[in-house]
This record gives structure tokens, sequence and C-alpha cells, in this order.
């Protein structure tokens, strides 16, 4: 077998080798090596810090058609080469193919949405109480920031995170989880072409103990946006406000779906199929507590049942795959655990529960549902991460809300029903910073707020206009 190609960290300008080299292994197929990817030392994010900071003050002031045409040039070449990533990324996360590259497709049109934002920008221009003096807002950019990604979105998580911060003039270094750098790696190599100057873009990848803490505790980093686990978030938080930089994260998610007894079942089933398996439940907005009422509890066991039947467990770049595998051993060990304690906890399993065996070597799991749990279970109370599903039964919609809101988390939650009535009281009482009303709690459009509440998020939203309340910050000026 060849020597795997590979990729270099992206600093100041320049390709740059990295201090030592990780193999990026397929979980689907685990003699699939994608690359070897350089892992940065402290002196080398310290480098690339020193450069953002460097090419600070031009980028912040320069012209906004030029921030538009580079972002519109970068999002034009993802969406023209959205098969090739899509594959790449199906290869490292182990996402099937076609959700692969509806992730791509979704990274490009994030870079050409906030491209877009370059020229939308707006400020005010208010009279002051004092006779003769005028007073503007203004929005500037915030200063050198730093972006931390998870492993689970490796394309679009970094582009939802890049694309606003260039737009408004910041300049960024950003570190990849160190278990899918390739995606990361791919947008740095389009960048590096897109007519930034040197310096504006930085791409370190490695470990979290050594890139990742010095990028977050670097006296220069204005700001820190992170996506990943809630340890890890308190513990950059803690970081970043005792050293006053702006920080912004999002966290973990026990989303709850919520199935009443009027409920269209064939829609109820679906959508908590597509909500709980796909992307092999590596997705924060899965939703893992199916919550049902008494009246259409059974039922809908018995059709969930079914339909997870027909669900085909496999390598993610074959045809017909519904799910492919989780994406390392650890995730892969964890997974089996919380299975073992929920049968421990004595949760009724109903499908799945074991591994997988395919053609090549992987990390496959087949998707699991527990029936008969109950909300103090801690398959109901804790974040597992991957295809496992829990279904509560509950009297009717007044305890199935307060169950949906009985966790420390709150990013999504949905319900599935015909009556307006509920859909409408759901939407206002459910603890969540997204609400879905009969569709899958995963799932969201690139132009409008991410987020959630108590701890699954900290700070301002992500996405769309709202992007500008973190990678700005306002300015009021008056004017005799």
């Amino acid at each position: 077998m060849a020597n795997p190609p590979r990729y270099d960290n992206y600093i100041n300008g320049q390709w740059v080798a990295g201090a030592t080299y990780l193999s990026n292994l397929n979980p689907s197929d685990l003699s699939d090596v994608v690359g070897e990817y350089a892992q940065a030392d402290a002196e080398q994010v310290s480098q690339a810090v020193s450069a953002a900071r460097a090419a600070f003050p031009a980028w912040s002031t320069a012209g906004i058609q030029a921030r538009s045409d580079a972002l519109d040039k970068v999002g034009s070449e993802i969406l023209a080469r959205r098969e090739e990533l899509g594959v790449l990324l199906a290869r490292e996360e182990g996402k099937t193919l076609p959700e692969a590259i509806g992730e791509v497709t979704r990274a490009g049109n994030i870079f050409k949405f906030f491209g877009g934002e370059c020229l939308r920008q707006s400020g005010e221009v208010l009279a002051s109480v004092r006779p003769g003096v005028s007073v503007e807002i203004t929005r500037e950019p915030l200063g050198v920031i730093g972006l931390i990604t998870p492993w689970n979105f490796p394309i679009a998580i970094p582009a939802w995170k890049v694309a606003p911060a260039l737009a408004y003039g910041n300049c960024v270094v950003l570190k990849p989880a160190d278990l899918v750098p390739g995606c990361a790696w791919a947008i740095a190599e389009i960048i590096s072409r897109a007519g930034f100057p040197a310096g504006v873009f930085n791409l370190v990848m490695g470990n979290g103990r050594v890139a990742g803490e010095t990028l977050v505790q670097h006296a220069q980093v204005d700001g820190v946006s992170f996506t990943g686990s809630v340890g890890v978030g308190r513990t950059i938080a803690a970081n970043c406000v005792a050293r006053g930089a702006k920080v912004q994260l999002e966290m973990g998610g026990k989303n709850p779906q919520v199935i009443l007894d009027d409920a269209d079942l064939k829609t109820a089933v679906e959508l908590s199929v597509q909500s709980a398996f796909y992307s092999s439940g590596q997705r924060c907005t899965a939703s893992s507590r199916l919550i049902v009422t008494a009246g259409i509890y059974d039922q809908f066991v018995a059709a969930m049942a079914e339909r997870m039947k027909s669900i085909t467990v496999g390598n993610a770049l074959e045809k017909g795959v519904d799910v492919g595998p989780v994406v390392s051993q650890a995730q892969l060990d964890q997974d089996l655990r919380y299975i073992e304690i929920g049968k421990q906890e004595g949760a009724r399993l109903v499908c799945g529960g074991e591994r997988v065996r395919c053609a090549k070597d992987g990390y496959y799991l087949a998707p699991t549902l527990f029936a008969d749990s109950t909300a103090e279970m801690r398959i109901n109370r804790e974040e597992i991460f991957g295809p496992v599903a829990n279904i509560v039964k509950v009297a009717n919609y007044e305890e199935a809300l307060a169950m949906a809101n009985d966790t420390e988390f709150g990013l999504s939650a949905g319900i599935c029903t015909t009556s307006l009535k509920y859909a409408n009281h759901f939407k206002r009482h459910a603890q969540a910073g997204m609400v879905m009303v009969n569709l899958p709690t995963a799932g969201v459009d690139y132009h409008v707020p991410f987020g959630g509440r108590k701890g699954s998020s900290y700070g301002s939203r992500e996405q769309g206009k709202y992007a500008q309340e973190f990678y700005t910050t306002v300015k009021t000026t008056y004017i005799g």
C-alpha cells in the first residue's frame, strides 16, 4: 500500500509542516487511510494568532466588495465540487453519501450567503436628546477569532463559523476536530486561492489539549466560538471570561420529540426515525427522547419496530445505505455502554443494541430503540450521541410538555400533532431555542439563527444575520 498523502497546516498564507502527523481513518473501512494530517504544537498556534493579529488592521478596514467577492468565490467552488467533497466527508466521518453531499451543499451556500452579508451591513443614525447633536450606531469587527469545530459536521460547522467571521472583517484561526481534519483542510485550500490576504485565515489542526487550549488561552485572541461537549465548553467559557474575551458556545442536547394521540402515525414514525437515527444519531439536534401519549403509544412502538426493519446499515459510500458507522471506536464504546445501562435500568429493548458486521471492518452499530423507559433513567438524562432512542409513555399533552422541558438542555424540541391548539401552545412553552412542528428535530436552514437555551448554548446565536452579534462589536459615535 502506498504511503497516504500528507496535509499541512496553513499559517500566514503558507503551508507549514506539522510537529507530528495523525492518520485520518475511514470509519466505514478501517483499512482506508484518508490521509496524514499535521498536528500543530503550541508554537505554531501562536504563530497563526500572530499572523492573524498582523493582518487584522488592513483586513478590518478593507473594501466590502473584495470581501464579498472572495467569500462568494469560496462558496462557488465548494458547490462545484460538492460530489468530490461529499465523498471526502463520507470517508472521514461516516455520514452516508447523500447526507454528505447535502452538508457540502449547505457549506457552499453559507459562504455565498455571507458574501452577500458583506454588502447588507447596516447601522443607525439617531437624533440625540441634545439639540444639534446626532448619533451614529455602527458595527466593527471584533478582532482575531479562534474557531473550534466538532467532528459531526466537518464542513458545515467550519463554514458557518469561518464565513461570518471573515464577512464582518475579522481574522481567523480555525482548529477542527482532530478526528475529521480533511474537510477543514479542503476549505483552507480553497480559501488559500480565493484572494484573502496572508494571515486573514489560518488553519491549525491538532489535539484539543495542545492546539485548542493554546488558542483559547492566547492573549491576542479576542473571541472564541466553540461547538462541542458541555464539559469542554464550560472550561473554555471560564478561560475566556477570566481574560475578558468574547465567547460563544454550542454544546449538547437531549432533544424531545412529542407524539400526541391525534398525530398522523406514519408522519410521527418517519420524523422520529429521521430525528433519532439518521447521521447515526450524531447530531446535537437529534431526538433521543420520544415522548408519546398513552392513546397512541402501543401503535407507535409497533410501527417504529416495523419501520426500523427497513433501515440499512452499511458503508457510507454504498448506494442504498440509510445509516453509516459511528465515527470512532471511542464513540462506539460509549454507545454500547449506554445500551447496557438502558437494559440495566429496566427499559425494554425493542430493536438493535448490537454491532453490525459488514464486508469492511468499521464502527457499525444497529439503530437501537428502547420502550417503557422513564424520565429518571440515565438514557433519558444524558446525551448518548449515537443511534439510540428511548420511548416514554405519558398520560396527556400537559405531562408530555413537562417531560420535554425536564432536562438540563434546551436546543431543539419537536411535536407531532394535528391540533393547532397544542402546536401553538408547544411553540410558546417548549424550553428550546428551536421548535419543530410535524418535522424532525434535526435539520435547520443556514439563513436563520441556530442555538439553544440552558446547558445547550451560551452567548449569541449562530448563522444568518444574527451571526453579527458575536463577530462584531457596537460603536456609538456622537457628532456635534
